[in-house]
């Protein structure tokens, strides 16, 4: 919730830049902010993401997740930089999704559906400038190393989604009363 909580944080997710791009490069009509994060990368010991879709965690009918990815350092192949597989956002259906467990099953949460193949020979390394945007499809695969480098790798980054897309009620992360989903056009 650093998109909510923190003066810097929310002053970036809600700036007229992040705004004029979301509407004009994502064509984003009434977005909300449902999640950010900071991601440490650290240097020698930053692991890997495995590959997934960010439509898995952030679940919504239709699918309109958007992830807005901003590197705070310059991101390398040595440092972790993130990686894509071309034309994997062009799914018919999410079928993978991870979903808040029932309290008797003793763990918050577990993954529904089958375990994706996908060819990572495919994919193609990211590599950006410190202070960059990238604007991730909800439904393309993407990853990133494990940093091996003596460079941290530190990225800034927050999802959109639609407000009129029906919010999963099994997604793991809930909007409260103390914590609602703020629009993004504010």
């Amino acid at each position: 919730a650093l998109h909510a909580l923190n003066p810097v944080f929310k002053k970036a997710t809600f700036s007229k830049k992040v705004q004029e791009i979301a509407k004009s490069v994502a064509g984003l009509k009434n977005p909300i902010v449902p999640q950010s994060m900071y991601i440490f990368k650290q240097p020698g010991i930053g692991d890997e993401v495995a590959p997934h879709r960010d439509s898995t965690y952030l679940y919504t009918e239709p699918p309109t997740v958007v992830g807005f990815w901003i590197p705070l350092e310059d991101c390398t192949t040595e440092n972790g930089c993130l990686w894509f597989i071309p034309g994997s956002h062009k799914v018919e259906k999410i079928e993978r999704r991870m979903v808040r467990s029932l309290e008797s099953e003793g763990r918050l949460v577990s993954h529904i559906g089958p375990d994706e193949e996908y060819d990572d020979s495919k994919s193609v390394p990211l590599c950006t400038n410190k202070g960059a945007l990238v604007i991730i499809h909800g439904s393309v695969l993407h990853r990133s190393f494990p940093n091996k480098s003596s460079k941290s790798r530190h990225a800034y980054t927050f999802h959109v989604v639609e407000q009129d897309a029906v919010w999963s009620e099994k997604n793991w992360l809930q909007p409260t009363k103390e914590l609602s989903f703020p629009p993004l056009y504010i």
